[in-house]
């Protein structure tokens, strides 16, 4: 399955801007299991796409988006990590725009080396419930709750979304790069400006599906209260991809519902508009 229905032309690797990865790996989840359905969810939601964006005036899929295969990731998280840098490192070598779906967000890790191994001043943009910044957890430095302490051994990051954290990672937590859920509900995006405008001119943005309200995306491995909605999530990326330049991309923790296929055409939904956001500024005239 390619990623939306549109016309072969503009799926060739080497005239793509944008490649596809699907990730099934669902290795190190503490709850809810079934994240490594949710590339195989949101490719099949993403052929009911638009491919006209109304918010951008563009078609993006006009700069090619090709889909490679599911990588089959070892079971082991530190393995995982280490094949899936082995994995992006040539896309993003050959600069294309490297979008992960996943499965679970200890993904991220791998797709971050690779970048930052290609991009040195690279900085990350998480978006997200969960902080993340446990140093091990269950007995492994690469699990998901610990996806952004090894960001943070990588390069700078700003977390915006947050309403989850253990005591633990107090420590961790830089406050001028943190934006809470909360007062993002009681100021809007200004609450965000001020840790967006330390991100660095070459960005990694990470979307962990859960920083958005359950109430639209309930189809998430650990769903919190109290998330944002589409409409603010789409402005803070907005915001970034018009002062910065975002390089790549994941999408995670999509736990897909038999019978409530919204989220997945949600997460796909999502990819296409980030890429309108980001690729905006060569598509106009």
């Amino acid at each position: 399955m390619k990623f939306a229905d549109m016309p072969d032309q503009y799926r060739d690797y080497a005239s793509s801007k944008v490649v596809i990865l699907p990730i099934p790996y669902d290795g190190t989840s503490t709850w809810m299991k079934g994240a490594d359905r949710g590339p195989q969810a949101i490719l099949d939601a993403s052929f009911h796409l638009e491919l006209y964006d109304i918010e951008t005036g563009t078609e993006v899929y006009r700069h090619g988006i090709c889909t490679l295969d599911p990588v089959s990731c070892p079971k082991d998280p530190g393995e995982m990590v280490a094949e899936l840098r082995q994995h992006a490192l040539p896309l993003f070598r050959d600069n294309k725009l490297v979008v992960g779906l996943g499965g679970e967000h200890s993904i991220t890790v791998g797709l971050l080396q690779a970048a930052q191994a290609r991009y040195p001043n690279l900085s990350v943009l998480q978006l997200d419930a969960h902080t993340d910044l446990r140093d091990s957890y269950m007995g492994s430095p690469y699990n998901h709750a610990c996806v952004m302490a090894r960001a943070n051994e990588i390069c700078p990051v700003v977390q915006v979304g947050i309403r989850s954290m253990d005591i633990e990672e107090m420590d961790s937590i830089e406050p001028d790069r943190l934006v809470l859920a909360h007062d993002l509900h009681r100021h809007g995006i200004n609450a965000a400006t001020n840790a967006l405008d330390q991100l660095t001119d070459t960005v990694y943005l990470t979307i962990d599906l859960d920083v958005l309200d359950p109430s639209c995306m309930p189809s998430t491995g650990t769903p919190e209260p109290g998330g944002i909605d589409w409409y603010m999530l789409n402005q803070i990326i907005q915001y970034v991809a018009s002062e910065k330049k975002i390089v790549g991309m994941d999408v995670v923790e999509l736990l897909p519902r038999k019978h409530n296929q919204a989220p997945d055409f949600l997460a796909a939904k999502l990819i296409y508009r980030s890429l309108s956001m980001i690729l905006t500024d060569s598509l106009n005239p």
